[in-house]
């Protein structure tokens, strides 16, 4: 947890771990452990502060997550303190010139309950509202910044259309993907165009947790009323992982008559989901019918090229920040795109980590470089993975025996597998590559190291060998 030397009584360490929790679960662990994590809380001239390592770091929490940092802060801090923002360099005085300091956050109310509890006896008798209407909502995720690709670009159409307030769309929309794919990026970025293009119109975005909490704190504050009536005026309600709902009898039954109110008005509901409705068994039926009545999109993990075209459009927005050039070494991307395959957080929280680290640097940064600063996050996250294993899902693609795959058939039928299994030995194992050439019939290093080459070659060009690869590693990693 990022924290530091503050003042005795603990009180801004204790208001900063609050903050840094909500902000894991909505950064997500990479990216709030590339940014922030070695960020420190100290106190100077008085004032708290909030150091970044770098003055990349200080930039990119500046750009991305500094109004956010402010509402929480004011949330949770009883003594109305004030936080600035500095690099480690700035606060130390080496370098109070190199970029102005971060304001501090504007503070808002804890909660839209507690800003505007109006009392019949001040004579208005109108029910307070009970959430922020747009409260979870992160500006970087816009249709700009998302990148599609055949894995998303009809969940990416369909998100646009609905911004737009086309007729004739479906009713409800549901999104649906396993953690990592995307769903919280579009549905963020429907709700900001959308509430560009119809200024007139009400849109209310949360996600399935807050709807729940706020749920049981109305019926505890007997303010079901007024939280009936923040849901069921919206143009347009926007609610993020839905199947949290599942299995919480009172709160299903609260977004089942939610849905049917919206919709018999013709208001527009979208959702997402980590699984398709008909996956959400402990889902109560009905609520699972409705979610199944309008459209289902699903959302299929990104190819290489995709993966490629995320990286390449995180960095540019890295180096627009830090202010350098938007560069890599071509091999570098290659293996984050090679290496993260499961999810476009933890993509993009790998090039997060290299550019906190490296900086303007980046461009010049190899290979191995990279692997070494990776390496830790890729020690705790990943699944070890044998050779043997490697052979036998190989083989299982490609209708063959593992037999074949350490034999001496050269048929490209079998030495196009033993290729592409050399080739993911490499990527996902630490064996060298006389020890991978051991463990394929005892073939020398120089024969894995070109099918390492070959298969890097091929898979350029060939996308059904792309999506191969892509699902055989999948299939190990699991």
């Amino acid at each position: 947890m990022a924290n530091g030397s503050v003042s005795k009584d603990g009180a801004p360490r204790e208001v900063w771990n609050k903050t840094c929790q909500i902000l894991r679960r909505e950064l997500g662990e990479a990216t709030f452990g590339s940014w922030l994590s070695q960020a420190s809380l100290r106190e100077q001239d008085g004032d708290v502060c909030l150091v970044a390592a770098t003055g990349v770091a200080r930039d990119w929490i500046r750009r991305h997550a500094w109004r956010r940092i402010g509402e929480l802060w004011a949330q949770n801090d009883p003594m109305g303190r004030s936080l600035a923002l500095k690099s480690k360099m700035e606060f130390e005085g080496q370098g109070a010139a190199a970029a102005p300091e971060a304001p501090a956050p504007a503070a808002i109310p804890k909660r839209a309950s507690e800003a505007r509890r109006i009392s019949p006896a001040e004579g208005d008798d109108r029910p307070a509202p009970v959430m922020g209407r747009h409260q979870g909502l992160q500006e970087r995720f816009s249709f700009e910044t998302f990148v599609p690709g055949p894995s998303n670009e009809f969940a990416f159409a369909v998100a646009r259309r609905v911004a737009s307030w086309a007729d004739g769309h479906f009713n409800p929309v549901l999104f649906h993907g396993p953690y990592g794919f995307g769903k919280t990026h579009l549905l963020n970025a429907l709700a900001w165009e959308a509430m560009q293009t119809g200024e007139a119109k009400r849109v209310v975005y949360l996600t399935a947790e807050r709807f729940t909490s706020t749920f049981v704190r109305a019926i505890q504050d007997r303010q079901t009323a007024a939280f009936k009536a923040e849901l069921r005026n919206a143009d347009l309600l926007l609610i993020d992982d839905v199947h949290f709902v599942a299995g919480k009898q009172n709160t299903q039954e609260e977004l089942f008559h939610t849905l049917i109110a919206l919709i018999e008005d013709g208001r527009r509901v979208v959702l997402t989901a980590d699984r398709s409705p008909s996956d959400l068994s402990d889902m109560e039926p009905r609520l699972r019918s409705h979610l199944q009545s309008g459209l289902v999109c699903g959302i299929e993990p990104a190819d290489r090229t995709l993966r490629l075209g995320i990286l390449e459009r995180k960095l540019a927005i890295l180096a627009q920040a830090g202010g350098f050039l938007p560069s890599a070494r071509s091999e570098v991307l290659q293996f984050l795109a090679d290496r993260f395959t499961d999810s476009v957080r933890e993509l993009e929280g790998a090039l997060n980590t290299l550019v906190a680290r490296v900086g303007g640097d980046i461009a010049r940064l190899g290979l191995d470089e990279a692997q070494a600063i990776l390496r830790p996050h890729l020690a705790c996250s990943e699944k070890r993975v044998t050779v043997d294993q490697i052979q036998k899902a190989v083989a299982e693609h490609y209708g063959l025996k593992q037999a074949d795959i350490i034999s001496e058939r050269r048929a490209r039928v079998v030495a196009r597998p033993r290729q592409a299994a050399m080739w993911i030995a490499k990527q996902i194992t630490t064996r060298s590559l006389p020890d991978i050439g051991r463990r394929f019939g005892g073939r020398d290093h120089t024969t894995v190291l070109h099918a390492v080459r070959r298969i890097e070659a091929l898979k350029q060009d060939d996308a059904v060998l792309a999506r191969d690869l892509d699902a055989i590693i999948r299939k190990l990693r699991s």
